[in-house]
């Protein structure tokens, strides 16, 4: 009987999307963005993201990869190429940070501000301004869950609206970061690969660990510029604790079967011990839009 009620209560797997942190975390926010209509799965951490979707207990997993103020996201690179998943989506989703409190909560009588490190250096000038005390917790969901239990005036969280929502506060002020760019951008992973149309505006995401040569580096690169295919995002990584074991983590916007893209790849193989392609998906409008006005 209560196996059946708690499966009965359980969400729809095929129609769940798992993402790292608690209710209200700007990855849950990422999931309402993207996927409206989807049932968010909070999980304690990138790992157990994962295994939700390998599982089967989620279809999908909310990603995020790199900020435009913090850079990229710890830990991810680093367990994404061994998860079993495919990248089948990105998401750009805008960080809006709102000041939040208990409700009856004034700015005038604030005293600290808690939140993720990050959170707060992107808030730097405005708590500043206020002559508040930073106090670094683990995440910006946490915090706002944490004043809410603590019923604290003097308290304040930076967080998302959906926080607010979450855990029943007020939002003192709204969109306090100091970057008007602050954006993050997901990755969206599945258990099968989806193969987007070739002639339509792509994504591909590989790694890569190049030869110990010299050069090996700049000559691997070398047919993505001679093939005039445009590399977006080269990150390096140390494997397994070796100094001389770098692997790369790169996004190119092209497809495989273009024959740019295939020969670049082709020739980057020869220079490497291993390439593996994590995902080929479809450009997000924001890219698209970004790219535009670069142009």
């Amino acid at each position: 009987m209560t196996d059946q009620t708690d499966s009965a209560n359980s969400p729809d797997p095929a129609n769940s999307i798992a993402f790292q942190g608690m209710p209200g975390a700007y990855s849950h926010q990422a999931c309402r963005t993207a996927f409206a209509s989807m049932t968010p799965l909070p999980c304690d951490t990138f790992e157990d993201a994962f295994a939700a979707v390998r599982e089967g207990r989620a279809r999908y997993a909310m990603i995020p990869i790199d900020n435009s103020v913090a850079g990229r996201v710890a830990d991810v690179h680093h367990l994404m190429p061994y998860a079993g998943l495919h990248i089948v989506a990105e998401h750009f989703q805008r960080i809006n940070h709102h000041l939040l409190a208990i409700p009856g909560a004034t700015i005038e009588n604030l005293k600290t501000v808690e939140s993720h490190v990050h959170a707060l250096g992107q808030c730097r000038a405005f708590l500043r301004g206020l002559h508040l005390k930073a106090v670094v917790a683990a995440d910006t969901a946490g915090a706002a869950a944490d004043i809410a239990r603590r019923q604290d005036p003097t308290v304040a969280a930076i967080a998302s609206e959906l926080a607010a929502e979450a855990y029943g506060l007020v939002s003192l002020r709204a969109n306090i970061e100091d970057a008007a760019h602050n954006t993050t951008r997901f990755v969206v992973l599945a258990r099968e690969a989806v193969e987007p149309n070739p002639n339509s505006p792509c994504v591909t995401t590989f790694v890569f660990r190049t030869k110990n040569r010299p050069a090996a580096l700049y000559k691997a690169l070398g047919g993505f510029a001679t093939n005039g295919v445009n590399m977006t995002k080269l990150e390096s990584y140390m494997v397994e604790g070796e100094f001389a074991a770098t692997e790369f983590y790169a996004d190119v916007e092209a497809h495989p079967a273009q024959r740019g893209l295939r020969l670049a790849l082709e020739e980057l193989e020869f220079f490497s011990h291993r390439v593996r392609i994590l995902g080929i998906y479809p450009a997000h409008p924001f890219r698209l839009a970004q790219r535009a006005a670069g142009e």
